[in-house]
């Protein structure tokens, strides 16, 4: 068996070791071998993959490719039934927690791309056993979740991965190096969103219905931490992220992809307030969903590189405005963003700033592109993977992607709030001028559940 090293030994494993070693047994786990702490280019990692169907599946293949797959593990036998098929090999569960137990010892890493209410239990449970992690977005459901799994990884020093596929493009890349070089100036203002309309109000009605649950599904495991409700299956496949106890809207599937590139090149962090708007939509009525069309402003405060920056999301049906500088004929970005500065603008599509350019044309003919100054990767999982086998951090670790998914969070929340300004205190993760928005930011989870 191939000897695997993570980045360091983990307190308990350190006082098994300990134990064992007082009891004259030489035992040495699999994988503190590697001498300095690196991986030959060719060392095979074993992975187990949480959540193996519809977007699963594409970690699943990813992580396949040069890699041992040791464990499959899916509620939903009529969507995890592929991956089963093409890697005979690998064991196969329906609860992580008992994946984790059993093959603790053989599992060097691990990805979770289930529906985004379980992300934070199926992370921790890899985490606080030492297994790195691949998490696809959104990071987690709460802030509080986010908060935890950002600590756990410090904690556990594990290297862990965001799944926003686009932070690993060349296009992001590019568009900081433009940022970074002047190309519009001092950025002042970000419109930003994504037309996806993830809204279930004309099915509200629906929920009173009866239906029998698959029998190829695990209900109960598939509800996880979410508080207790009858099977529907207008929850799942795929249709999860547009009810609020499971999902996370258009904000939360699309933020960690259109905002990025602003993210990174203007080291957003925490905003200072958050204020949502929108139309026909009632917190209390329509709270199991979103709206079809949202707006979310979030103000950020000035660094020591840049000033105050104003940032707008539009959800759904609310898009993005037209900037007047583009040429005729040209659309705003239904899906991207329009960054404005002080001496130009620059628009973007989705995942990693694809088809960024200046505008007008003229403009960018006009703008002579700096020399490349970020190191390009290949591929996401790859970048985390080849971070396991070098002891680095991936590009979206947790540190940077536990952030930038709280961006959603807090715009979920506001959505709950709609129409107050909301004025957030990141250091101490609280609203400080409203304490009933305070209540969401670590909803109770089911009896029998936890972190």
């Amino acid at each position: 068996m191939k000897k695997i090293l993570r980045t360091k030994i983990s307190r308990r494993q350190f006082a098994v070791n300990t134990a064992i070693g007082s009891l004259g047994i030489t035992f040495i786990p699999r994988h503190v071998f590697g001498g300095q702490g690196k991986l030959s280019a060719n060392e095979k990692l074993n992975v187990a993959c949480i959540g193996v169907g519809g977007r699963g599946a594409a970690s699943v293949n990813a992580v396949h490719k040069a890699n041992n797959v040791v464990a499959l593990c899916d509620v939903d036998s009529r969507q995890a039934s592929k991956m089963y098929k093409k890697i005979p090999k690998a064991k196969v569960f329906n609860d992580f927690r008992v994946m984790m137990d059993q093959m603790e010892k053989e599992i060097d890493a691990v990805t979770v791309a289930t529906p985004d209410h379980t992300h934070a239990v199926a992370g921790m449970a890899a985490i606080k056993r030492g297994k790195h992690l691949y998490c696809e977005k959104p990071l987690a459901h709460s802030i509080h979740e986010i908060r935890a799994m950002m600590k756990a990884a410090r904690d556990y020093k594990v290297i862990t991965q965001l799944g926003n596929q686009g932070h690993s493009f060349d296009h992001i890349r590019v568009f900081c190096e433009w940022i970074w070089d002047g190309a519009i100036g001092n950025v002042t203002e970000v419109l930003a969103g994504c037309g996806a309309v993830h809204c279930k109000i004309p099915l509200l009605p629906k929920l009173k219905e009866k239906h029998d649950i698959p029998k190829e599904l695990d209900w109960d495991y598939w509800l996880g931490p979410a508080q207790e409700r009858p099977y529907h299956p207008m929850y799942l496949p795929g249709q999860w992220r547009g009810w609020s106890p499971f999902g996370s809207g258009t904000i939360g599937d699309w933020i960690c992809h259109v905002v990025d590139p602003v993210f990174w090149a203007l080291d957003l962090g925490a905003p200072s307030s958050v204020q949502a708007t929108a139309e026909n939509y009632d917190p209390v009525l329509h709270k199991d969903t979103f709206p079809a069309g949202s707006k979310v402003v979030f103000q950020f405060p000035a660094n020591d590189k840049r000033g105050p920056i104003k940032l707008v999301w539009h959800s759904g049906e609310t898009h993005i405005p037209r900037p007047p500088e583009l040429e005729q004929g040209r659309k705003s970005p239904v899906t991207g963003a329009v960054v404005i500065g002080d001496k130009g603008k620059i628009i973007y599509g989705s995942h990693g700033a694809g088809g960024v350019r200046i505008i007008p044309e003229v403009k960018m003919k006009q703008y002579k592109r700096p020399d490349p100054t970020l190191p390009r990767v290949k591929g996401h999982h790859n970048d985390w993977l080849d971070s396991i086998r070098t002891g680095k951090q991936a590009g979206s670790n947790f540190e940077y992607g536990g952030p930038l998914t709280e961006l959603a969070q807090l715009g979920i929340i506001a959505i709950k709030m709609l129409g107050k300004k909301l004025e957030w205190d990141g250091p101490n993760m609280r609203f400080t001028n409203n304490p009933e928005a305070n209540q969401y930011i670590n909803p109770p989870y089911r009896k029998g559940w936890s972190l």
